[in-house]
């Protein structure tokens, strides 16, 4: 995650998303670099308008809370069922334990 920090650090301060400036970010940040995992990134960011793929994550909690209502419904129902699980689970370590 460090990775793309330090891309979305570089972006917003205006400079080029490269090698070097990734590996210089990470290594003032007190982490590790790994040449690998930058050419991975800086590959996977190669014709991506980031600025654009900002907004667009901007948008996805936005359309999530909507979804939140059922969501919540949905997790009532499995902590139900978890319940049920539970005590049928202890009733059968009673049964080892006599």
């Amino acid at each position: 995650m460090e990775y793309v920090y330090a891309a979305l650090l570089l972006h917003k301060a205006g400079q080029k998303v490269e090698e070097e400036s990734v590996k210089k970010v990470l290594t003032a940040a007190g982490v590790q670099a790994d040449d690998g995992r930058i050419r991975s990134l800086i590959a996977a960011l190669d014709g991506v308008d980031i600025e654009e793929a900002i907004k667009s994550a901007a948008i996805a909690p936005v359309a999530s809370a909507t979804a939140a209502p059922a969501a919540e419904e949905k997790k009532e129902e499995k902590k139900e069922e978890e319940k049920k699980d539970d005590s049928a689970a202890a009733a059968g370590l009673g049964a080892l334990f006599g």
